[in-house]
């Protein structure tokens, strides 16, 4: 069965998506978006992204790792802009949902 992705001036109410799975919300040739939900104690690998990414945590507490620097803690209502292929891993530090934009 193919993925309900949200159609152009279709309103997606993010707080009522599933708490226990990410869910994929519209694809097109320029951009991604993702409703990203990372559980506490659970982290995802360090990995690349083809296009620059934003990251909104709207709920809970994530850590993201980045090769060579420090890393960057972000609480509900923060937003994180990063470059097309920068590596970074994402730890959960808290059950959190987040907003992934991916701009090809």
């Amino acid at each position: 069965m193919a993925l309900h992705h949200a159609k152009p001036g279709e309103a997606v109410h993010l707080a009522s998506l599933p708490a226990e799975r990410s869910t994929a919300l519209v694809k097109t040739d320029q951009f991604e978006a993702i409703h990203l939900v990372v559980r506490g104690g659970t982290t995802l690998s360090p990995h690349k992204v083809a296009g620059q990414f934003t990251l909104h945590c709207l709920t809970g507490k994530v850590r993201l790792s980045l090769p060579g620097a420090d890393s960057i803690l972000l609480n509900a209502g923060d937003w994180l802009y990063l470059e097309r292929a920068k590596e970074h891993g994402v730890e959960g530090l808290e059950d959190a949902t987040l907003l992934l934009t991916i701009l090809f």
